[in-house]
């Protein structure tokens, strides 16, 4: 059984930046983490994606010179800086897990808005 749970979202200004955690527990090794988002009314998308084994991460256009997603296997936590956020970046933030070739699992979400 994997959980994973999210912190660090909130209220920032454009322009501003925040960081997300996601630390993760149960059998994750040789896993994808992600992090996806779902703003009001829109489809949930993924936003970046790393390994634990590494390799370059994965951006979406959107957050790409943005955003940086890193891993500490040591603390079996990623993290996902958010810079020069922008409204449209409003959204709730989803970490997820890749063991089975899917994303298995989820965690709870956290709210991110930026306001103009």
């Amino acid at each position: 059984q994997v959980q994973l749970v999210e912190s660090g979202g909130g209220l920032v200004q454009a322009g501003g930046s925040l960081r997300l955690s996601c630390a993760a527990s149960g059998r994750t090794w040789n896993s994808r983490m992600g992090w996806f988002r779902q703003a009001p009314g829109k489809e949930r998308e993924l936003v970046a994606a790393i390994r634990w084994s590494g390799g370059s991460p994965y951006y979406a256009d959107s957050v790409k010179g943005r955003f940086t997603m890193s891993s500490d296997n040591a603390k079996n936590t990623v993290y996902l800086q958010m810079n020069s956020l922008e409204p449209e970046d409003t959204a709730v933030y989803y970490c997820a897990a890749d063991v089975y070739n899917s994303w298995d699992y989820w965690g709870q979400g956290t709210q991110v808005t930026v306001s103009s």
